[in-house]
C-alpha cells in the first residue's frame, strides 16, 4: 500500500477532532476520517510533544482567532436573548392589561 502524505492542516485537524470528542478512541476517529490507526495515533503523540516543548506562533494565532470568533458569537447569542426576555415583558404586560379590559 502507497504511503499517503497529508497536509500539516489536515493533521492537525484530525488530532484536534479526537481531543474535542472525550469518549472517542483514536480507531473510531481514524475511522471516519479514512486514515490509518496508527498515523492517526503517531500524529497525536507528535502533538503533545509540541504542546509540551514550545507552542508555535501559528497554533497560538489560530487559538486566538478560534476564541475571538466564539466570543463574538456569544456576544451576538446574549444581545439576542436580552431583546428576547424585553419582548416577552412586553408581551406579559400587554396581556395583563388587555385581561383587565375584558372582564365583562
Amino acid at each position: 500500500m502507497a504511503m499517503k502524505h497529508y497536509p500539516a492542516e489536515f493533521k492537525a485537524d484530525a488530532v484536534a477532532l479526537y481531543r474535542s470528542r472525550p469518549g472517542a478512541t483514536i480507531k473510531s476517529v481514524a475511522e471516519d476520517l479514512g486514515v490509518n490507526t496508527e498515523t492517526l495515533r503517531n500524529w497525536i503523540r507528535a502533538d503533545d510533544g509540541r504542546r509540551s516543548g514550545a507552542r508555535s506562533t501559528t497554533r497560538t494565532t489560530a487559538s486566538a482567532q478560534a476564541a475571538s470568533l466564539v466570543e463574538a458569537e456569544l456576544a451576538a447569542a446574549r444581545k439576542r436573548i436580552r431583546e428576547l426576555e424585553e419582548e416577552r415583558d412586553i408581551l406579559r404586560k400587554a396581556a395583563r392589561y388587555f385581561a383587565t379590559e375584558t372582564r365583562w
